[in-house]
C-alpha cells in the first residue's frame, strides 16, 4: 500500500475499534491467558489488540506484535506509547509464515483476521504459529463470522454478501477445508489438540452516538468495498441511499436501528512432545 493508503487503512481500523473492541476483549478474556505470560500477536496491524492482550497478562506479561507493514507498526508503537505499555509490548516486521523465533519461545499465540484467513496454505500458517508456542500453550485465531447491518433489507444485505468483496477471502474453487470458518479443522490439521470454537457478538442500537455511527459507516465501507459494481441498478441505488453516511436516509440514523456483528474464536493447544 502507498503511504496514503496505509494512513487511510489505519484510520479505518481506529474508527471501527469502538464497535470491535468489546467483541475482541471478550474473546481474549475467554482464553484465560495467565498473568506474567509472554505471547505473540501475529498480524498485529496498528497494535490495538496487542495493547489489550498485554493488559490482560499484566502484571509481568509481555506481548510481541508482528506484521509485514512497517507503516502500521509505526502506528502500533504510537498507540502502545499512548497506553503506557511500551515496556511490555514490542513490534517487529516479520512474516507470520516464517516467524523469526525459536521453537516454544512463547506461552501463547493470537491472530485476528490474519493467520488462516485467506492464506494459500492456512494449515502451514497455523503450524508455524504452533511451532513458536510451548507445549500446552494455546494458539487462537479470531475471524469474521457474520453480521446484520441493514435491518429491514435482508435481500439487499444477502446480495451484498454474495458479491466477491462480501465473500472474501473465499474465492471460487477454494476447497471448503481452507475456509477460515473451518478453523477447527485447520487447528487439528496443524497438530493442535483440544480444538474449540466460540462466537462473540457485538451490538449497536439507536440512538447512536457519533463514534458508533462513524464506526458503523466505516464497517459498511470495509465490509463491501466495490460491491456496488456487482449489484443490479435498483439494489445499487438502495445501497447508496442506505449506506452513505451523507445520505438523508442513512440507515444507522433510523430511530429503530439495530445491528449486530459476530466474530468466531478458534483455539487449541500445542501438543505435548
Amino acid at each position: 500500500m502507498s503511504g496514503e493508503e496505509n494512513q487511510a487503512y489505519a484510520g479505518q481500523l481506529a474508527v471501527m475499534e469502538v464497535v470491535m473492541a468489546p467483541i475482541r476483549s471478550t474473546a481474549i478474556a475467554a482464553l484465560g491467558l495467565p498473568a506474567g505470560s509472554r505471547g505473540l500477536d501475529a498480524g498485529c496491524g496498528i497494535g490495538l489488540q496487542a495493547v489489550g492482550l498485554v493488559k490482560t497478562v499484566s502484571p509481568g506479561g509481555e506481548v510481541v506484535g508482528v506484521d509485514l507493514n512497517p507503516a502500521l507498526l509505526a502506528e502500533a508503537r504510537e498507540r502502545a506509547a499512548e497506553a503506557g505499555v511500551t515496556d511490555r509490548v514490542s513490534f517487529e516486521v516479520a512474516d507470520v509464515r516464517r516467524l523469526p523465533y525459536g521453537d516454544g519461545e512463547f506461552d501463547w499465540a493470537w491472530s485476528s483476521d490474519c493467520v488462516g484467513y485467506g492464506a494459500p496454505d492456512p494449515v502451514a500458517a497455523v503450524r508455524e504459529l504452533a511451532r513458536v508456542v510451548r507445549p500446552g500453550g494455546p494458539v487462537a485465531l479470531l475471524v469474521w463470522s457474520s453480521q446484520m447491518l441493514l435491518p429491514g433489507y435482508p435481500r439487499l444485505e444477502a446480495r451484498l454478501n454474495a458479491t466477491a468483496p462480501g465473500l472474501a477471502p473465499f474465492e471460487p474453487g477454494m476447497p471448503p477445508e481452507r475456509h477460515h470458518l473451518r478453523g477447527l479443522g485447520l487447528l487439528r490439521a496443524a497438530g493442535l489438540v483440544e480444538a474449540q470454537a466460540r462466537t462473540f457478538v457485538g451490538e449497536a442500537q439507536a440512538p447512536l452516538n457519533a463514534p458508533v455511527r462513524d464506526a458503523l459507516a466505516t464497517l459498511v465501507a470495509m465490509r463491501w468495498p466495490g460491491a456496488e459494481a456487482e449489484l443490479v441498478s435498483e439494489d445499487a441505488a438502495d445501497f447508496r441511499r442506505l449506506c452513505d453516511p451523507g445520505s438523508a436516509e442513512f440507515i444507522a440514523d433510523h430511530p429503530d436501528y439495530y445491528a449486530w456483528l459476530a466474530e468466531t474464536l478458534f483455539w487449541g493447544r500445542v501438543a505435548a512432545q
